[in-house]
Parts: structure tokens; C-alpha cells; sequence
């Protein structure tokens, strides 16, 4: 009974793989790891609540040079600096095929830079294998022009991971500096 019936079941899929009603592309959807430039344009007009024309081709400009990224990380952050700076923020690292995860990051850096700024973090994440492996320190250098609002992305990377974090926020800041991100799964006001 149970195998005559497990047979069925087997057959009624097969048909509707073979006859389009469960499409193919719904079945290699929920076999890649990895996140379709259009469901990362779905999901960073959800998170930021437009798409803009720059962060439409901010998106097309991390794809084109990594791909399809197999991770998400949404959040937000704050930062200033004069000369000196810090930046501290926290999210949530989504992965197709696991459960969501806590993410903080603090850090200092240094530079010609002044201002302060209120960000949304939309970051694509590639090569993780693990969620462990994002918590650890990522170099960075950043360069920030706000004035009231602004887009910005950067690339961090630290082993085989690469971080491709998307902000845009409001603020009055500008300059560049160079320093690290810490990534970890509590929050902790010390930026080292």
C-alpha cells in the first residue's frame, strides 16, 4: 500500500515537471544556493523601499564582477568620524537554504574624513560556506559623500569571502579612510 502509493506520488511529480505545471526553473530555483539578480533587485527595493537608478546599477555592477551571490545581510549602521572614525551596525545574514543568523560589526578607522551618517546595509555575501565563516575582521577602505542623502558600495573581502555592502542613508559627511569591519554574532561597543 505505502510503496503503490509512494509511486504515485512519484509519477504525479514527474508529470508535472514534464508537463510545466511545476516548471523547471521553480525546481533549480529551489536547488541553488545562490540568489538571481532579480530576486536581489526584489529583495533591496522590499529592504530599501525603492529602487533607484544607483542602486539598480550598483547591483548590476557586483554581479558583473562576482556573480550571483549565495548570501543576504540587511541591516543598519552609524558611523562618524573626524580624522578618527567608528562604525557600528547590525543585521540579519539570510541564506537560501539555512536559517537566519544574528550579524553585528564595529570598527575603526582612519583618514581624511569628517561627518557623520545614518545608513541602511543591504550586503551581498559570496562564498560562504558556513555563517561561521562571516564572523571575523574584513579590511576596508571607504570613500562617503553625504549630503543629506547618498548611495554607497564598497568590497570587502577576508579568505575566499567577499562582502558587497550597498548603503544608503542620510547624513553630512565626506573624505575617505581606510580600516576594518569586525563581523560577529553579538553586539559589543569596543571596535577592535
Amino acid at each position: 500500500m505505502v510503496n503503490s502509493l509512494l509511486g504515485a506520488l512519484g509519477f504525479i511529480l514527474c508529470t508535472a515537471l514534464c508537463t510545466g505545471v511545476l516548471s523547471p526553473a521553480v525546481a533549480q530555483t529551489k536547488k541553488d544556493p545562490a540568489y538571481s539578480k532579480d530576486e536581489i533587485l526584489q529583495k533591496a527595493t522590499r529592504f530599501f523601499g525603492k529602487t533607484t537608478a544607483g542602486l539598480a546599477k550598483g547591483i548590476e555592477r557586483v554581479f558583473a564582477d562576482f556573480g550571483k551571490p549565495n548570501g543576504i545581510i540587511t541591516g543598519e549602521e552609524f558611523s562618524g568620524s573626524f580624522f578618527i572614525g567608528l562604525r557600528y551596525g547590525k543585521g540579519i545574514l539570510d541564506q537560501k537554504k539555512a536559517e537566519q543568523w544574528p550579524v553585528f560589526w564595529q570598527g575603526p578607522s582612519v583618514g581624511f574624513d569628517f561627518g557623520g551618517n545614518a545608513s541602511k546595509v543591504f550586503t551581498l555575501v559570496y562564498n560562504l560556506k558556513k555563517p561561521g565563516d562571516l564572523y571575523r575582521r574584513f579590511p576596508s577602505i571607504d570613500g562617503s559623500l553625504y549630503y543629506v542623502a547618498g548611495v554607497g558600495l564598497n568590497y570587502q573581502q577576508a579568505g575566499d569571502v567577499v562582502l558587497a555592502p550597498i548603503r544608503t542613508g542620510v547624513g553630512l559627511r565626506a573624505g575617505a579612510n581606510i580600516g576594518y569591519l569586525h563581523y560577529s554574532q553579538e553586539h559589543s561597543w569596543l571596535p577592535f
